[in-house]
């Protein structure tokens, strides 16, 4: 009995004292795409979200006629970080670090002001719910879907499935 209440005091004591250091990182971003940030020279990748990349295109439907659409081509991974930009506008942000992922940058959850920027990406459409790591945000994404906002207006290829698509071209 009494090494069961040692463990627990053990394992009560070790949870205060990691969730006293839980590092939080402050700033300015500087926006590197959708999903990835700097501050202060650390950077950020945003928790749970995927948002197309700077270089990827997205098709958006301009005319539909019956049973046909027609669609045009826009650069969707520019356009998330112009939103982005525009939704920060160069103001302190607040990142909760939740750990570092394989190229060493911080995986985080974001605030402006109290609101959750990796949420407010995914439910706006700019972003899409990173299954893979978490399904923190799938219920943003199902609202986004249903209300085709930004990406879902029209035809887009998952962020992960363009970049093992275009790992090379640089």
């Amino acid at each position: 009995m009494q090494k069961k209440i040692f463990y627990s005091l053990l394992i009560i004591f070790y949870l205060i004292i990691t969730s006293a250091y839980a590092e939080i990182i402050s700033g300015v971003p500087i926006i590197i795409d959708a999903d990835t940030i700097k501050i202060s020279n650390k950077k950020i990748r945003l928790f749970g979200i995927d948002a197309p990349e700077s270089k990827q295109l997205c098709k958006k439907r301009y005319l539909h006629i019956i049973f046909f659409s027609f669609y045009k081509e826009y650069p969707c991974g520019q356009k998330v970080i112009l939103e982005l930009k525009k939704y920060l506008k160069k103001k302190t942000i607040k990142c909760n670090i939740q750990g570092k992922d394989h190229y060493k940058r911080y995986i985080a959850i974001c605030y402006k002001n109290n609101e959750d920027i990796n949420s407010w990406l995914v439910k706006n459409g700019l972003a899409v719910s990173y299954r893979k790591y978490s399904t923190k945000y799938l219920n943003e994404e199902v609202y986004a879907k249903k209300n085709k906002l930004g990406i879902w207006q029209g035809k887009f290829e998952m962020p992960w499935n363009w970049r093992k698509k275009n790992k090379f071209k640089k």
